[in-house]
């Protein structure tokens, strides 16, 4: 009997553990993904290096962004790249 209640401490506490730290991070996950999803070409993006460019060109997993003025600064890069989206009618 005493084994049993030891068991079910052990579950109770990795249900815990699991919606503690995994959870958030799953949704976290879905939520970027979800915005990788709406980019579009002209949207202007915060790269996760920190730099803000501007999507000239979509791929099925890269883009092409232009940063700064200089039109001929233009890089390819993976999606998974990009932290944030910002519309250019938002």
């Amino acid at each position: 009997m005493q084994n049993i209640g030891i068991i079910v401490v052990y579950v109770l506490m990795l249900g815990g553990l699991y919606f503690l730290f995994m959870r958030p991070q799953q949704k976290e996950k879905k939520k970027h993904e979800e915005m990788l999803r709406s980019v579009a070409v002209g949207d202007t993006v915060l790269t996760s290096s920190g730099f803000y460019g501007v999507i000239i060109d979509i791929t099925e997993d890269t883009v092409i962004v232009e940063f700064g003025s200089n039109k001929n600064c233009r890089i390819p890069m993976q999606k998974s790249a990009i932290a944030q989206i910002e519309k250019p009618n938002a």
